[in-house]
């Protein structure tokens, strides 16, 4: 009943940039938190970054002060801005996020994953 769809993983040369993007769509009465996981190859998924539907943020201490997370609520989309990317960001991104559906039930959700490779 919830789709998420991501876009704008790619390959990118370190120190570059690149913004993920995530749309929830669905029977969506209200969308609470919002984050990004990611999972490289042999690694379990580990949290990127969230944002509550205050906007308050927190983020993995591996990416503090190279990404960010915003959302617009008017579109139900969560973003990631990545920048100075290095090696150790390549990993499949997932998109998660958690609310109240219209028939007033809980759900959480993931996206497909997109896939962020970042070249030395």
């Amino acid at each position: 009943q919830v789709q998420l769809v991501e876009s704008g993983g790619g390959l990118v040369q370190a120190g570059g940039s690149l913004r993920l993007s995530c749309a929830a769509s669905g029977s969506i009465v209200r969308l609470n938190a919002m984050g990004w996981y990611r999972q490289a190859p042999g690694k379990r998924r580990e949290l990127v970054a969230i944002i509550t539907s205050g906007s308050t943020t927190n983020y993995a201490d591996a990416v503090k002060g190279r990404f960010t997370i915003s959302r617009d609520n008017a579109k139900n989309t969560v973003y990631l801005q990545m920048n100075s990317l290095k090696p150790e960001d390549t990993a499949v991104y997932y998109c998660n996020a958690a609310g109240v559906l219209t028939d007033h039930r809980s759900f959480e959700s993931w996206g497909q994953g997109t896939l962020v490779t970042v070249s030395s």
